[in-house]
């Protein structure tokens, strides 16, 4: 099952453009996932099963390492990348 997420992070500090560029970059890394990053969003497509593995990782690595912050996702079971839907 394809899955897309759009996610925002809210670190809860005054620096907090390093903590947002580490996430996405660590996420860009990744050669399972796709990312489309705009102002107000990183939006990630992949597999159901990797994307949530992947996501579960990155998230508990920004909390361990950055502190407080608050992520807000959406979730749907399809692959909506306007990369590929044009």
């Amino acid at each position: 099952m394809m899955l897309s997420v759009e996610i925002s992070n809210y670190p809860l500090n005054e620096q907090y453009i390093p903590p947002i560029k580490d996430f996405i970059d660590r996420l860009k890394s990744n050669p399972d996932l796709r990312i489309s990053c705009n102002t107000m969003s990183t939006q990630v497509f992949g597999e159901y099963d990797v994307v949530m593995a992947i996501l579960n990782q990155e998230i508990k690595d920004s909390f361990r390492r950055f502190g407080k912050m608050i992520f807000v996702c959406k979730f749907i079971n399809a692959d909506l990348d306007p990369a590929l839907n044009q």
